[in-house]
């Protein structure tokens, strides 16, 4: 395989780049640091409702995440997650409603992380993910799996505690594999998704299994999605991808065959493309790139040696 642009290798991958936000995980059992840092002038807070919360355009072309004074909200809130504080001491806090505020006055709109992620900078995606993330997992997540009873939120959003038995229950992180596949020819295997607009190709991609090694992941969905089988398997990078719960592990893998045999299920259509091929199919508008927040496009950039056009530009 090659990898031949510093561009596309050092690119932030999608709701990869860091954050600047430490966790501060330590101060999540800290009830009175908490109430302190709800109720300091500078802590700011985020409504999350649906996988969505309010951005603004700025004055200056940036598009921001609505937050709002800490004091503007009530301190008995319950459903208040902790996300961590900047390197200048602000803290943030998320809510979780079950609408967005109204902001009728102003040109903030709500959005969901497949556009947001596209928008914000690195610091209020990742926040954005975090508070999405937990939501999601606090949504689906109410009962004892234990026992059966209605447990409570503590550890600021981050556990959930069962009153009855006693069962302490953490947000779940499903591990999923996405895997760009090359040839010996050094060509590109892409899917289409039986539910996918047509022309959207991307990489392969599926969960990891009970007592399966992410390695062994990558060769078996690959075989079971396309019938092509897999020799080297090399870890590049992971991304958050809380749509609702999993974790992308990104992997280039090497084919010891090129017959494809697509499952008729998950994957419509596969196919093989040289860089030249997929160039063409972008400038012919055949086939349109991966989602631009994907993990996806940064493996076929590593490949493909540049970043991929945008729908639209080229033709």
């Amino acid at each position: 395989m090659s990898i031949t642009s510093n561009e596309a290798e050092h690119r932030p991958i999608g709701l990869t780049a860091p954050s600047g936000i430490d966790r501060a995980a330590h101060h999540r059992l800290d009830e009175a640091w908490l109430a302190a840092a709800w109720s300091h002038p500078t802590t700011r807070v985020f409504v999350v409702s649906g996988g969505q919360a309010l951005i603004d355009d700025t004055p200056d072309g940036r598009t921001e995440l609505v937050t709002t004074p800490a004091f503007e909200a009530p301190l008995t809130e319950t459903h208040r997650y902790f996300l961590g504080t900047d390197a200048d001491g602000v803290s943030y806090f998320a809510l979780q409603k079950d609408a967005l505020p109204g902001r009728m006055d102003q040109s903030a709109r709500p959005a969901g992380l497949r556009e947001a992620g596209l928008l914000l900078s690195p610091r209020d995606a990742g926040l954005m993910v975090h508070a999405v993330a937990l939501e999601n997992w606090q949504r689906l997540h109410r009962f004892c799996s234990r026992c059966g009873e209605r447990t409570v939120i503590a550890a600021a959003g981050h556990i959930r505690r069962c009153p009855a038995c006693g069962a302490e229950h953490y947000p779940r992180t499903d591990p999923a594999v996405i895997m760009l596949v090359t040839d010996e020819d050094d060509r590109a295997l892409l899917g289409r998704q039986v539910h996918w607009p047509e022309g959207r190709f991307s990489t392969l991609a599926g969960f990891v299994e009970p007592g399966e090694s992410i390695e062994q992941s990558v060769i078996r969905e690959v075989y079971e999605e396309a019938g092509v089988t897999i020799g080297d398997v090399q870890y590049v990078a992971s991304q958050p991808w809380p749509f609702p719960s999993s974790l992308m592990l990104g992997f280039m893998a090497r084919a010891t065959s090129a017959e494809i045999n697509v499952d008729g299920d998950e994957i419509e259509e596969a196919r093989w493309f040289s860089r030249d091929e997929l160039t063409a199919a972008f400038e012919s508008g055949e086939v349109l790139p991966p989602y631009g927040i994907s993990i996806a496009s940064h493996l076929l950039e590593l490949w493909y040696g540049k970043p991929l056009p945008k729908p639209g530009s080229v033709g």
